[in-house]
């Protein structure tokens, strides 16, 4: 099915106007106009799309600054549509889900979805998601490169954070382990900046969950553990040995330098 607009002005169709961007993908036709309408209301631009396929090509295309995608679709579900972005793009994606697709909703994470909401849902919870996954998006935005040295040589004092082999850089939402950049999500990059602060100290799954996300968004331990996978292994295919982040079971998740 074709693209649809419906928040886009004539005169500024891509909603360029300084409001946030978000793309509803859903192939119920009510739950696009309801949603587009409430975020509309909230202040947001919209771009809606009834079919993974056509999404995808835009999402790529144009990126808006998060995605909120039905699991269940026809040509494309958003599981195989969100495996499709993850080879080249780090958009913030909430997950649209039915009661019964426990199975989906940890596929999702794993894939690198930043959180899910379970049908039917309140329009207030997706609203106040959605700002809670844009507000940590801006916090981790990278600055503009006004021709700063590169990262082994600035100093510490300039928020570039070094662990052994590890290097992260907030203001560019930047990380490198052993110099080879490490591509993550706000949501995973919050939770290895909250490992890696404190090297050796056990994070509890409520104290990661703390780290990344805001008061009003409620996740359960299995989406902490999603990340940590998921992060896991985006470090090993640059390093197959990498094992910095360790499980104490139990407890929670540390930080090793190595």
């Amino acid at each position: 099915m074709e693209t649809e607009t419906a928040s886009d002005t004539p005169d500024n169709p891509d909603g360029d106007d300084g409001r946030k961007v978000i793309a509803l993908v859903d192939d119920d036709r009510n739950i696009l106009t309801s949603v587009s309408i409430a975020l509309q209301s909230e202040g947001f631009a919209t771009r809606v799309y009834s079919d993974g396929a056509s999404a995808l090509k835009a999402l790529r295309s144009n990126p808006p600054d998060l995605a909120i995608l039905d699991i269940k679709m026809p040509q494309m579900d958003g599981l195989e549509l969100l495996r499709e972005l993850r080879k080249s793009s780090d958009l913030p994606v909430i997950f649209l889900t039915s009661k019964d697709e426990e199975s989906d909703e940890a596929l999702g994470l794993s894939l690198g979805a930043d959180d899910y909401i379970a049908k039917p849902f309140s329009q207030r919870l997706l609203i106040a998601r959605a700002r809670a996954i844009l507000r940590r998006a801006d916090f981790a935005a990278p600055a503009p490169d006004m021709g700063q040295p590169e990262e082994h040589d600035r100093p510490e004092q300039d928020g570039v954070m070094r662990r052994g082999r590890l290097c992260m850089d907030p203001d560019r939402h930047r990380v490198t382990w052993d110099g080879e950049p490490v591509s993550l999500t706000v949501t995973e990059f919050l939770i290895l900046e909250a490992l890696a602060t404190r090297p050796g100290l056990i994070k509890t799954r409520n104290q990661l969950m703390d780290a990344a996300y805001s008061d009003d968004v409620f996740v359960d331990d299995r989406t902490i553990d999603s990340h940590i996978k998921r992060m896991r292994r985006k470090f090993r295919k640059v390093d197959g040995e990498f094992g910095a982040i360790e499980t104490l079971y139990g407890a929670g998740y540390s930080f090793g330098e190595a």
